[in-house]
């Protein structure tokens, strides 16, 4: 277990969490969100640590999420759904630790930063992406939603961005992730090396330590060589995705003649129409909730989802077969009624599951 996280405290007061399964991409497991949170919650109360450096191991990314192909096995015992839903107990509380820790965290953005990996990072005080930053909350690929608080900060990008990069799993890089506010700062890959080499060597015990990281963060900061795209889309955005139902979003898509609009419809249409129903709500019910708030909401939704044989086919097709030709057992968006959408959200609602 010990070696799935890899952590470190140097005399300079420099503490490191670097997530350590490169073969996975780092794919998040209940054995690793343990000793993250175990390390922050020991790490907070310790004098000898000034600030926390967040990282993945190799060269493909941070984080591509959760372990979905671990949580598949849920079908099969109630011994699995159990272990499914302390995975998703325990990373809502790491992922509400890291919004509130009162020490900076460096959450190192490069390459894949998906889903979990995402909600690892958003809470950090100083959030650095790359030029190799592939950033997503992929989660309707596989008949799922967007979870870690995503009813949240994704509600904080502009106009209806949210509801766009949500029901449509799309990836972005370093300069859309900046301009929905998923981070703070911009570094070359290399530059980030020599950043954090240059932290690591400083000693933090006699600095104001927010004042000097974030003087050390500006001179290695600076602006994406490539110009963002989600800017080039948000009148689009902001006209087709202002509707309240999945029905409405796509039937202004199809009423309009732009690649844009035919691109988004063939995105939706693709994903699984029982999580793009309960991820407009959960998106829609979040814009005014808090943090906490969300969380509470994810909890109840990924617990249902766990009895949701669409989310069991969208893995299947996309994970286990690779298919990529998903049987649901609710194809069109007229097959999930408001009604099952609504049992989505109470917890233990009598959802309909395996036949």
């Amino acid at each position: 277990m010990t070696n799935v996280v890899l952590t470190s405290v140097n005399e300079n007061g420099v503490a490191s969490l670097i997530l350590n399964r490169p073969e996975a991409i780092n794919s998040l497991s209940t054995d690793m969100l343990e000793v993250i949170g175990e390390k922050l919650k020991e790490w907070e109360h310790d004098d000898q640590v000034r600030l926390v450096v967040l990282k993945g191991e190799g060269s493909k990314g941070f984080c591509a999420g959760g372990d979905i192909k671990t949580l598949y096995g849920a079908q099969n015992s109630s011994e699995a759904l159990e272990k499914a839903e302390r995975f998703f107990e325990k990373e809502y509380v790491v992922d509400q630790l890291i919004y509130q820790y009162s020490k900076p965290i460096i959450a190192c953005l490069d390459g894949v930063v998906m889903g979990g990996g995402v909600g690892l990072t958003y809470g950090a005080s100083h959030r650095i992406v790359t030029e190799r930053t592939k950033w997503a909350m992929p989660e309707m690929n596989i008949g799922f939603f967007p979870d870690v608080g995503a009813a949240y900060f994704l509600n904080q990008a502009p106009g209806h961005m949210a509801r766009y990069l949500a029901l449509t799993a799309s990836v972005i890089k370093a300069p859309d992730v900046l301009y929905i506010g998923g981070a703070d700062a911009y570094m070359k890959s290399e530059k980030m090396d020599v950043f954090l080499s240059e932290l690591e060597g400083i000693n933090w015990h006699n600095k104001d330590v927010d004042a000097a990281l974030n003087e050390l963060t500006d001179k290695y900061t600076r602006s994406p060589e490539k110009e963002g795209q989600l800017h080039l889309i948000q009148e689009d955005v902001d006209q087709h995705f202002s509707y309240r139902t999945v029905e409405g979003i796509v039937h202004s898509l199809d009423n309009a003649s732009s690649d844009f609009a035919k691109e988004a419809k063939e995105m939706l249409l693709s994903k699984s129409p029982s999580s793009l129903k309960v991820t407009l709500k959960q998106l829609m019910d979040g814009e005014n909730k808090t943090i906490d708030e969300c969380f509470h909401t994810d909890l109840i939704l990924a617990k249902n989802f766990m009895r949701h044989e669409d989310f069991f086919e969208g893995v299947r097709s996309v994970l286990i077969d690779k298919d990529r030709n998903p049987q649901y057992k609710y194809p069109h968006l007229q097959d999930f009624s408001d009604e099952e959408v609504q049992k989505f959200f109470s917890p233990g609602g009598k959802i309909s599951t395996f036949s």
